[in-house]
């Protein structure tokens, strides 16, 4: 059982905001276990601005960046684990990013900061420095939401549209990785090559990568939400066998399946976890 004591809100963005990002997450917990957190693969990019102490990353998914510490980092899509030093207490805002939304948000394409961790101000310059001194100044989520929807809606950039890479994103979401690539190119009336460079282009990372990670979440997912047994889940996330989730788990969260479970899984929030089948609900956005 968890020792946490806080307060989370989870809320949508504006509608104009919505076909660039999921959901905001704003949160205040103490009682955190100090020592390593251990930042997962996820679908999408996340923009994580801490309101408290910076964030340390010691060890970074891309083993040519050096270990860095950030005010507010940008992690482009990974299909490694980032070492961040966690200690007893967290404050800030998690953003989620959708990675053909990044280019319209963010003003750079989701393939240039593929497999990176930032500071937004590598990104944003000094708008990233004048985003956090107002965040700071606000003294409820209400407030530190309505924050980021103006400054994401003042950048919007829309133009870049890239339709059949949409819709083989949104299939590949669906089926939670599980739709063959050829099937996807098929589809679009290019060949497998053709789709699968276009698809790195504009995403970041090739299509049977951003598979991988679709069955990650979702096996994340099951045992999260329904205790599963990993050999069913296996089976229900399309991995061969449970020796097969566990290699996989191995690469993508540097550890077993069993060691998540007991390290990460009793301090993460629910916001945190993707691959649900369910639409995130909208909170109270006035909580402090």
């Amino acid at each position: 059982m968890s020792d946490l004591i806080g307060d989370t809100a989870v809320v949508h963005p504006s509608p104009a905001l919505r076909p660039f990002i999921t959901q905001y997450a704003g949160y205040r917990v103490s009682g955190l276990p100090s020592g390593v957190h251990f930042g997962l693969p996820s679908s999408g990019i996340d923009l994580i601005i801490s309101l408290g102490g910076p964030i340390e990353v010691m060890k970074m998914p891309n083993l040519t960046q050096q270990p860095s510490v950030l005010a507010a980092l940008v992690s482009g899509l990974q299909v490694r684990p980032a070492m961040v030093r966690q200690e007893d207490n967290a404050f800030g805002l998690h953003v989620f990013i959708k990675p053909l939304g990044v280019r319209a948000i963010l003003g750079v394409a989701s393939a240039e900061i593929a497999a990176l961790v930032l500071n937004l101000s590598d990104v944003w310059g000094n708008r990233a420095e004048e985003l956090l001194e107002m965040l700071l100044r606000a003294d409820s989520w209400h407030q530190r939401f309505a924050i980021l929807d103006r400054a994401f809606a003042s950048r919007i950039d829309s133009s870049n549209a890239q339709p059949e890479i949409s819709w083989a994103w949104e299939q590949l979401a669906k089926s939670h990785g599980s739709v063959r690539v050829q099937q996807l190119a098929d589809e679009i009336g290019y060949s497998r090559r053709h789709f699968s460079e276009r698809f790195r282009d504009v995403i970041g990372v090739a299509p049977k990568l951003a598979a991988r990670v679709f069955r990650f979440e979702r096996a994340c997912r099951l045992i999260a939400d329904h205790r599963l047994s990993l050999a069913h889940v296996a089976m229900r996330c399309g991995y061969y066998d449970q020796a097969h989730l566990t290699r996989e788990w191995f690469a993508l969260a540097g550890c077993s399946p069993r060691a998540w479970v007991t390290r990460d899984l009793p301090f993460l929030q629910d916001y945190e976890l993707g691959g649900s089948d369910n639409e995130w609900y909208d909170c109270e956005s006035d909580k402090r």
